[in-house]
């Protein structure tokens, strides 16, 4: 079966959980910036949590079936219609065969993930269906969808209507906090810096997609003096090149931090001061900008407590579902 893109939204594209391996090759994982709510999606309905669905960013896009499919949205909140009837969020519920999906205004949060029955089911590329526009990989020909797309989708387990129960999610405060283990290039900023950098607090700048996430708002950076090293440019953000994990902040000029995300490159001249834990990645993916942050350090035993937490949060929601 398949699904027709009548509209395509904002910024609609193919993800699953990435492509990890190529890294060292300059090629990001990718895959959903809100892994948790594709699973969970995915999860509804039956698939494989690593099956491809669709994330669209602020606006939703409207599609028709050609047969019955069982259908789940996640993440950010956005009202959803079958032929006009409205259908709640974090459950299962099917489209029938003729009939239309489409999206009212975002109300909370940035993404929405859509999962199909039986999963997307476009050419792997690189053993992943995910859209990696820049490198013009997976999903539909490298590119976020178009309207006139026929998207194919695979043969679905079950067709059974389910919700989730709303208490297994987990709330966010205002404002959001954002756990980091600082890093390699820590010690380059002067203890003052390292005080206010965590004291401050940060806005979420307009600059914000699947490549990192820019914050505004804070003290600008205050170096330690130093001979810059062969190699490295003149500013004191500049170093000899090094290599960026996932989650890594960056501060070119010293200015304005830039989390990392999904589609980020591999390595750069910009020092990092830290990381973004794991198990605060998510929720990056789901801030508007103007969003008000504060970064909080964390230690490494902290953030691997985080990280089994989510682990275990998410063996409930299978359980649950089951």
């Amino acid at each position: 079966m398949a699904f027709k893109v009548v509209k395509p939204g904002l910024s609609t594209t193919v993800q699953d959980l990435g492509r990890p391996g190529y890294f060292h090759l300059g090629i990001p994982e990718g895959g959903a910036m809100d892994r948790f709510a594709l699973r969970v999606a995915n999860m509804l309905v039956g698939n494989d949590e690593g099956a491809a669905g669709l994330e669209a960013v602020f606006m939703g896009p409207e599609l028709t079936f050609d047969a019955d499919t069982l259908v789940a949205v996640t993440g950010a909140e956005m009202p959803i219609f079958v032929d006009g009837e409205p259908r709640e969020g974090w459950s299962a519920f099917v489209v029938k065969a003729g009939q239309t999906l489409r999206f009212g205004f975002l109300k909370a949060g940035a993404r929405i993930y859509i999962a199909f029955g039986g999963g997307i089911a476009t050419p792997l590329a690189l053993g992943s269906r995910s859209t990696y526009p820049i490198g013009a990989l997976g999903g539909i020909d490298g590119r976020a969808i178009a309207a006139g797309d026929v998207v194919p989708v695979g043969e679905a387990t079950t067709m059974t209507e389910r919700s989730l129960d709303r208490s297994l999610l987990v709330p966010v405060s205002a404002p959001v906090s954002l756990r980091v283990l600082t890093g390699l290039y820590w010690h380059r900023l002067t203890p003052a810096c390292q005080a206010r950098f965590f004291a401050d607090e940060w806005v979420v700048a307009p600059e914000a997609d699947r490549m990192g996430y820019r914050f505004r708002g804070g003290s600008p950076m205050e170096f330690v003096d130093r001979e810059q090293p062969f190699g490295a440019g003149s500013d004191p953000s500049n170093i000899v090149d090094g290599c960026y994990s996932y989650g890594s902040i960056q501060v070119p000029g010293g200015q304005e931090p830039i989390v990392l995300h999904r589609d980020a490159v591999s390595g750069g001249g910009y020092f990092t001061l830290g990381a973004v834990i794991s198990a605060d990645m998510d929720l990056i993916g789901q801030l508007q900008p103007n969003t008000k942050v504060r970064f909080t350090e964390v230690t490494m035993e902290e953030a691997l407590a985080a990280r089994a937490a989510r682990r275990d949060r998410l063996a409930k929601l299978r359980a649950a579902l089951a």
